[in-house]
């Protein structure tokens, strides 16, 4: 039975590209009827705090990968399987194909007269009874790794180092760790990021030395940034929760996520996962890097947004929404807001100006807005609207009326109108927004930007 895991360590945020790895074994799991294990590799006492598991666990909830699936087990934790590890590394010593060792760093460059060069392998026929525990790696030939993704690949053992697997003082190393937890949980399949690769034929000789068969490895691209930099938390947006607070939807981005480094064949992108699930295969994903471009990500989002039922799109920008303001006033623009926002938290600054008592004027907008023939368009359209019949096509004849009497368009004439009603030059349909703010309140609007127009001047 095919067996994936996934196995993140707590660093207080979890990693897009974390996420895309979990998302390319959930796809393994569900596809095949397997199971999806999360271990967490706990054993860093700095990094072992629960708030930052918890992380970890309601981020992949966010993505779709949680325990209301039969195809979810975990979490486990590193740290409650020691005994096993300790007992895995009594077996290599007994079986001869480890040996305790007391040299130090400084040692081995007194020895080989470098501080580059790996372990001499000094003690490996000392029959030392205490120490720290080194794997005997074999001296000649190849180790070699079937990669799902990197095809053969070939390590020399001469160029291995034998290893270290158990400390000094006697707590067993993650190389160790690692392998002995995924024999124990019987994974069949590990899907990791391609920066493991060079450890893998090191947990391949543990696997064969402690007599099991090692797992289907698949090793996948680095993600870059545009400079073609690999993603970096100090220096790139790489937080799913981050995401996730500025409004982007996890529908979304688990659509964009599969496709970095995989495709389904065509040249479709906007995909839900039900129909990219069945279609993923590891022999399919590309070994170039790949490009987080969060400008493709935010049109992706945007076509997710758009795609919403009215209802659920008002139900999903509820947390971005003051307590105070009238839902059914935001009902009666969502429409209008749903086709102009690419991440939720976009909405905020769409529709404040209507529950606002005065509008946020933004500097810039006003300074464009507000020259030339702006105060007799204000003047004007104000007469007009104490009067005016309330639709938006009323209201938008009466600014052209006002435009055309100063000789002006449209679209010249709105703009003094659209920052004093809204405080921007741009955003929702201005007649539709003035609609919606009821007569009292624009004409209150218009009056007060002409009197602060007036007073500037």
């Amino acid at each position: 039975m095919t067996r994936v895991r996934f196995a993140p360590s707590p660093t207080g945020m979890f990693h897009v590209g974390g996420a895309r790895s979990a998302l390319f074994n959930w796809a393994i799991a569900e596809q095949s009827g397997g199971t999806f294990v999360l271990r967490i590799e706990d054993t860093d006492a700095a990094r072992n705090r629960p708030e930052w598991t918890e992380g970890i666990i309601s981020a992949l909830a966010w993505i779709g990968i949680n325990g209301d699936s039969p195809h979810f087990e975990g979490p486990y934790f590193q740290s409650a399987y020691e005994q096993q590890h300790r007992e895995a590394a009594a077996r290599l010593l007994k079986d001869g194909k480890a040996y305790h060792c007391t040299c130090t760093r400084e040692d081995v460059k007194a020895r080989t007269g470098s501080e580059h060069q790996g372990y001499d392998g000094h003690c490996r026929d000392l029959g030392l009874a205490e120490g720290a525990v080194r794997f005997r790696t074999p001296d000649e030939g190849v180790t070699v790794v079937d990669d799902k993704v990197r095809g053969r690949v070939e390590f020399p053992n001469s160029a291995m180092e034998d290893f270290v697997i158990v400390r000094g003082d006697g707590s067993p190393l993650f190389i160790l760790a690692n392998v002995v937890d995924d024999m124990e949980m019987r994974i069949s399949h590990v899907v990791r990021a391609e920066e493991h690769l060079s450890n893998t034929p090191k947990q391949q000789l543990l696997w064969e030395a402690l007599g099991a068969r090692p797992p289907v490895w698949a090793h996948v691209p680095v993600i870059v940034n545009e400079k073609r930099q690999k993603l970096s938390k100090r220096r790139d947006k790489v937080a799913l929760e981050s995401y996730r607070e500025e409004g982007y939807l996890a529908e979304a981005m688990v659509n964009y996520l599969m496709l970095l480094g995989w495709g389904p064949g065509d040249d479709r992108e906007i995909l839900p996962w039900s129909e990219m699930m069945p279609l993923f295969r590891l022999e399919d994903v590309n070994q170039a890097p790949a490009f987080f471009d969060e400008k493709k990500l935010r049109a992706f989002n945007g076509e997710y947004i758009r795609a919403l039922p009215l209802d659920v799109f008002v139900s999903r920008c509820e947390p971005w929404l003051d307590r105070s303001w009238d839902r059914q006033v935001f009902a009666r623009v969502a429409e209008l807001v749903q086709t102009r926002v690419a991440v939720l938290s976009e909405v905020t600054a769409a529709v404040d100006f209507l529950f606002l008592d005065e509008p946020v004027f933004d500097q810039a907008s006003w300074d464009k807005a507000m020259k030339q023939s702006a105060a007799e368009i204000l003047t004007g359209y104000a007469e007009r609207l104490e009067s005016a019949a309330w639709d938006p096509e009323s209201l938008k004849e009466a600014l052209e009326e006002v435009g055309a009497a100063h000789g002006l368009k449209l679209g010249k004439a709105q703009a003094p109108v659209r920052v004093a009603i809204t405080g921007r030059t741009v955003g929702l349909p201005l007649f539709e927004s003035i609609e919606v703010l009821g007569r009292e309140r624009a004409l209150g609007r218009v009056r007060s930007a002409l009197e602060r127009l007036t007073a500037a001047s």
